[in-house]
């Protein structure tokens, strides 16, 4: 998916006085991981809360959580899981209007 594109801080990434746009999926999956449901005034259903949720020891109840989200938001999510280091591997893509 191509959108505006947001820095490390999440502030505007600007290029040659205008927005610089780019590939944005993983963008969007932080975003979504990371607010709680509530957060987007338009779709207030949709969040994980993942710092939240972090502490837990429901893993498996998380990374259902963190699918339906993300196939939510038109995703198709052929996998979710954590490596043994403790990152989190998304394997999907968003599924275009097209097919």
């Amino acid at each position: 998916m191509i959108d505006v594109l947001l820095d490390q801080d999440g502030d505007l990434l600007i290029e040659g006085g205008d927005f610089k746009t780019g590939y944005s999926d993983n963008q969007h999956q932080e975003h979504i991981l990371i607010a709680h449901k509530g957060e987007y005034k338009e779709s207030p259903e949709v969040g994980v809360g993942v710092a939240d949720i972090l502490s837990d020891d429901t893993y498996d109840e998380m990374l259902i959580e963190m699918k339906k989200q993300l196939q939510y938001d038109g995703m198709k999510i052929k996998n979710i899981r954590f490596q043994e280091d403790g990152k989190l591997i998304i394997d999907g893509k968003y599924i275009s209007e097209n097919g």
